[in-house]
């Protein structure tokens, strides 16, 4: 993890040599405890993911989000949330192929806007596998009409978009997809079914074989409880893909993935 921050000196009167501002700069929480700020035009995605959490996840009686842990399949471990609709972004984030990590209240920005200073914290950061980096604000949808709020999102964007990152202000997806991932979810974990079963699973498959079919051939000599979380577990890793913008039951229609 250390050999993350190879070359770079923390924040000591830096001067960023392009349009950035040269007062940007990003502040990391580290797992000892200590803060670690550089300025913006110098970091990297990765230095990011090997921080932790700039805030923790809170619980208080009668407040209007419900923040928590999500275990996640691409890390290998726990990634806080801090509402129910990040938690949706989360679990996309987490099913998409593309992305090799994940980061949740990544960071602290900071810079002077129009003359004015400003912070913000992102919701997540995700490196993707082609190593390019996206930051995400997860807002809803009623929201980005304030212009408070526009603003507020507006100017961070505009800083992570000049560094060369991409930025983006999410507020939701197709609400079946979301459930359908909800469900295939509880069979993101790896390890816990019989590889050969897996396997065994994919190679049976045909054109045109549905859910149900392939559960129904394989509980002939597998029990059937195991066939279908393999199934689904093979959804979830999309070595099996099949339509999930529609209803998922026994009649979806089952694709190998190469």
């Amino acid at each position: 993890m250390a050999s993350w921050f190879a070359g770079l000196r923390p924040l000591a009167g830096a001067r960023a040599a392009c349009e950035l501002p040269a007062d940007a700069v990003v502040s990391l929480r580290m797992a000892d405890g200590g803060e670690a700020s550089f300025p913006l035009l110098q970091v990297q995605g990765r230095q990011v993911v090997a921080a932790v959490p700039w805030r923790k996840a809170r619980s208080a009686r009668g407040q209007a989000h419900y923040p928590g842990y999500f275990w996640s399949a691409t890390m290998g471990g726990h990634v806080i949330y801090e509402s129910r609709l990040e938690l949706a972004r989360l679990l996309l984030a987490d099913f998409d192929r593309d992305v090799a990590a994940i980061a949740a209240q990544p960071f602290l920005l900071q810079a002077r806007v129009a003359g004015t200073a400003r912070r913000h914290v992102p919701d997540f950061l995700l490196v993707h596998a082609d190593k390019s980096v996206r930051v995400v604000n997860v807002k809803p949808a009623g929201k980005l009409a304030e212009p408070r709020t526009a603003e507020a999102l507006a100017w961070p964007g505009r800083l992570i978009e000049g560094h060369g990152w991409h930025y983006e202000i999410w507020s939701g997806a197709d609400p079946v997809l979301l459930a359908n991932l909800r469900f295939l979810a509880g069979y993101r974990r790896t390890g816990l079914l019989p590889e050969g079963l897996l396997d065994d699973i994919l190679a049976a498959v045909r054109p045109g074989d549905t859910i149900g079919g392939v559960i129904s051939r394989m509980s002939r000599t597998r029990r059937p409880g195991e066939v279908k979380a393999a199934v689904l577990s093979l959804l979830w890793q999309q070595r099996l893909a099949t339509d999930l913008h529609g209803h998922l039951g026994s009649d979806s229609t089952l694709e190998v993935k190469a």
